[in-house]
């Protein structure tokens, strides 16, 4: 029955190390780019636009669909920042323990 007790010990000190990382992940600021840094994007660790910047040289009205390509690379590149610093503090959390597949916390 000891190691039950220590095991529930051991998920309870899991659980507010998850909340503390998820609280981290709000605060966190991940920069994106595309078109060499001409378009940059913001997020938070939970893949939250925060800003977009558009060098005003790249906007030509007559090829709107170069800068959402522009735009739309520059959130994925974030976004896989986003994932790889996620990825980081889980390890940490949890202790290198590797988690299930599927298994995407904190979200």
């Amino acid at each position: 029955m000891k190691n039950l007790g220590q095991m529930m010990k051991q998920v309870q000190e899991m659980q507010e190390k998850m909340q503390s990382m998820q609280a981290q992940m709000e605060d966190l600021t991940v920069e994106g780019s595309s078109g060499a840094g001409m378009i940059m994007v913001s997020l938070n660790g939970k893949g939250v636009v925060r800003e977009v910047k558009i060098d005003p040289s790249i906007v030509d009205p007559k090829d709107i669909g170069l800068l959402e390509d522009l735009i739309a690379a520059a959130v994925n590149d974030a976004r896989s920042k986003v994932d790889d610093k996620v990825a980081e503090k889980m390890q940490e959390v949890s202790g290198g323990i590797t988690l299930p597949p599927g298994f995407n916390l904190p979200f």
